[in-house]
């Protein structure tokens, strides 16, 4: 069985950029479910809908998704993919950066019982975190 949790789905127009992504966001986030999507079917930059669909279903274990995406076609593909889940699976785009948004997810969603809302507003923390 295992805990359930909250997870995340990383949008980028860059597979790579958002393995990249993942793989930072896990090194500190620890045991978060987080999926990488990203590229065009050509293997190109872009997103398509259904690969983010895909992604949210295969993410899902009942406790909800936060999709974290970086500009903005990509999160229109997000919102008609959250859209094609309505009704099965609770799923929310966190408007926050999305390497700073992941990691912060990623280490909420890694705590045992952490709702939904609680990620999503982790995440949206990192707006306007400044550098320096």
């Amino acid at each position: 069985g295992g805990v359930l949790m909250v997870s995340i789905v990383v949008v980028s127009h860059s597979e790579k950029a958002a393995e990249g992504i993942r793989d930072v966001a896990q090194e500190m986030g620890g045991d978060a479910t987080i999926r990488p999507v990203g590229g065009d079917p050509d293997g190109g930059i872009g997103t398509t809908a259904p690969a983010i669909e895909e992604a949210i279903r295969e993410a899902d274990d009942g406790t909800g998704v936060v999709v974290i995406a970086d500009l903005g076609s990509a999160v229109m593909n997000a919102e008609i993919a959250v859209e094609a889940v309505e009704g099965g699976i609770e799923a929310v785009i966190a408007d926050a950066p999305i390497l700073e948004g992941t990691l912060n997810a990623a280490v909420s969603a890694a705590q045992s019982d952490v709702a939904l809302s609680e990620v999503l507003d982790r995440a949206e923390e990192t707006r306007g975190m400044e550098k320096l």
